[in-house]
């Protein structure tokens, strides 16, 4: 293995290092090889990662801010919201498993991804992490378009989300309450960028563990009013018509090809 192809090791390693030495005795996982040690942590880390932001989302807008964000008849039920932890946990471990691969095929060379920053300068890093979010935008829009179009896939993979299609069953928790490879498939546009694009590997194991939080964000049912942004507003009205705002982080996709349904337009109709 080249020196190049070691820093991502080095780092990888590092990461396993930092969550596994904390959470797990040493005797457990240090004899275990380099791939099942990232997918241990890359589990470990996810299901953290749901359940903190899931329960500090919750505790904030339905009991510190009750009322407030939502009216009392929005708020879902624990039953609804320990369902929803129920299909995440589930899926978990695969959910986990892409990025563990992704982190495979990168220490063996098979991207584009670079390790250092410095590599390529500052300038051309920005120009690459938009691009690559271009790209995942895109290819999240179409994935998820299609798994509603196309009725198999939304039969046995994508229905398993939308049985969440009314306010007072959404909440941050249904954000990864997926089919696993429904999952899995929406996700997957982050690894084919790494094959299009270079991307400096730190940022893509940070995007990717963002998609938590932002998932969790976009159901919440809370309008944030962010210009381009693909917020709760708009991904609420995805979840009752089934037809509208596919989108990720942006309302571009669905603006260019024809989606997009504003939710201030639709308060609008309502007045």
């Amino acid at each position: 293995m080249d020196d190049h192809l070691k820093l991502f090791v080095q780092e990888t390693s590092f990461y396993n290092d930092i969550v596994l030495r904390f959470l797990l005795p040493e005797s457990w996982w240090i004899s275990l090889p380099h791939f099942l040690q990232g997918w241990l942590r890359n589990y470990l880390a996810g299901t953290l990662l749901y359940f903190i932001s899931g329960f500090l989302w919750c505790f904030y807008i339905y009991y510190l801010k009750r009322n407030v964000y939502l009216p009392k008849d929005a708020i879902p039920s624990n039953k609804a919201m320990l369902l929803q932890m129920s299909v995440a946990m589930k899926a978990m471990p695969w959910y986990t498993l892409l990025p563990t691969v992704s982190e495979y095929v990168i220490e063996h060379g098979w991207t584009r991804c670079f390790p250092r920053i410095n590599d390529v300068s500052w300038p051309m890093y920005i120009v690459y992490v938009c691009t690559y979010l271009v790209i995942v935008e895109f290819g999240i829009y179409w994935m998820h378009r299609e798994l509603h179009d196309i009725k198999p896939l939304y039969k046995y993979l994508h229905a398993t989300h939308h049985i969440y299609n009314k306010q007072n069953t959404l909440s941050p928790f249904a954000g990864l309450a997926f089919h696993p490879i429904d999952g899995i498939l929406q996700a997957i546009p982050h690894e084919i960028a790494l094959f299009i694009v270079p991307m400096h590997f730190r940022t893509h194991i940070a995007l990717i563990f963002m998609e938590a939080i932002w998932t969790a964000n976009i159901h919440d049912c809370i309008h944030g009013k962010i210009w381009p942004v693909m917020g709760a507003g708009y991904h609420t009205i995805h979840h009752t018509t089934y037809r509208h705002n596919y989108g990720h982080y942006t309302i571009w996709m669905d603006w260019m090809f024809g989606t997009l349904r504003d939710p201030l337009e639709d308060e609008a109709k309502k007045l």
